[in-house]
């Protein structure tokens, strides 16, 4: 994985959960940012990454759209594999392992590329966490299995050349503690100090805070209806400290990042976010109708499509907008946010996590994959052209 963006770390961190309850005591698992270990330039990426999508999301977008061909994503990899090559093959020698994980699309094609140049090398299990908008980089026919959370994906993943038996949906992983039965609104409300009786609008930028979070806050405060805000900004102190000195019309509490994200999503009735596909899928397993205030160009176009076209929620890319669908849902009353809950809760696939666990397990079983020994190229050529001497032994 790599910390580019909240999601791969928090796929990694739901699958490796998933692994430790379901095989107790019976497993070892290591996550590691592959970027860091690469060397320059892209040990980089952690930090330029969100620079890139709060500042330069246009020409993010062209990119992403122009490079989503199986024969463009091969041609940028050879190039990202000249920079990573030294660093990932040290990588994977000082993390040796019975089965490797995937969780970045950038890193399926050079990571492949590496270890086939190994002597044995371990299966290679690629989970994609896009949800609907997979680009071709998170396909390679040489994974051994890849894990897609969509029918769409798993198409993308046949047109790429990949292998029906290696390709399997499975859904999105999203943490355990989403898959167990969750504790009733007022209980969870009181465990976090919340107003009991007021709507709760639950504010989330993703784990780095990434976005118009500022913004939406703002407009937000200046809604009529009663109601509380709840805010998560993340890992991003600069937005925290920003939004605690901000006044406030509306009870307000300021989260930075939280690891029970379950339970704040148990105790609000709306979830006014960007379009991540780890935070939809959470809000869908907990029955939470969505307001999607952003979405980065090309990765995340499918989310939002997903949502709407399930009408578990809205895409509202203004600030304006986003007071205008809360004013809305919040006349509707109980009913309307339950209908949407509803519609949440069907697209939801809360066994997903455990579904990759255990194809996981199972590939941690097999036995290496010893590489294939070619004959050199001139050789293959003149080899069907030499004349073998007959030798007549006379005594």
């Amino acid at each position: 994985m790599s910390d580019t963006g909240g999601g791969h770390r928090a796929a990694a961190e739901a699958i490796r959960q998933a692994l430790f309850e379901r095989y107790s005591g019976k497993i070892e698992s290591t996550v590691v940012d592959a970027f860091r270990a690469s060397g320059f330039p892209f040990k980089y990426m952690p930090e330029v990454y969100p620079i890139i999508i709060n500042y330069s999301r246009s020409s993010w977008g062209a990119t992403y759209n122009f490079l989503d061909t199986p024969s463009r994503v091969k041609i940028a990899t050879r190039g990202i594999y000249i920079a990573v090559e030294v660093g990932l093959k040290k990588m994977f020698r000082d993390n040796p392992a019975d089965v490797i994980v995937c969780v970045h699309s950038v890193l399926t094609q050079p990571s492949l590329q590496a270890i086939q140049r190994m002597e044995s090398r371990s299966p290679f299990i690629v989970v994609v966490t896009d949800l609907l908008t997979t680009h071709n980089f998170w396909y390679d026919p040489r994974s051994d299995r890849t894990l897609v959370p969509s029918q769409e994906a798993y198409d993308i993943a046949i047109n790429a050349g990949l292998l029906p038996e290696r390709v399997r949906v499975t859904g999105l992983p999203v943490h355990p503690r989403f898959s167990q039965p969750l504790e009733d609104r007022a209980s969870a409300r009181h465990e976090l100090g919340w107003e009991p009786d007021l709507p709760v609008l639950l504010l989330v930028g993703g784990g780095e805070g990434m976005g118009p979070l500022y913004k939406t806050a703002q407009a937000i405060n200046d809604v009529k209806q009663k109601c509380q805000l709840i805010i998560v900004a993340g890992r991003n102190k600069s937005l925290k400290e920003k939004l605690e000195s901000s006044e406030w019309k509306h009870p307000v509490k300021i989260y930075g990042y939280v690891d029970d994200m379950a339970r704040l999503m148990t105790a609000a009735n709306v979830l006014i976010t960007k379009a991540g596909p780890a935070t939809i899928s959470e809000a869908c397993i907990a029955h939470l109708p969505m307001i999607l205030y952003d979405a980065i160009p090309g990765q995340e176009t499918g989310n939002v499509e997903l949502v709407v076209k399930n009408d578990a929620g809205v895409f509202a890319p203004e600030p304006e907008l986003v007071v205008q669908a809360v004013e809305a849902w919040l006349s509707e009353g109980e009913a309307g946010l339950q209908r949407r809950a509803d519609n949440a809760a069907k697209i939801g696939k809360p066994n997903a996590v455990w579904d990759i666990a255990d194809e996981i397990w199972q590939f941690a079983h097999q036995m290496p994959i010893t590489r294939r020994r070619r004959l050199p190229t001139l050789l293959k050529q003149i080899a069907p052209t030499v004349k073998i001497p007959k030798i007549r032994l006379l005594d």
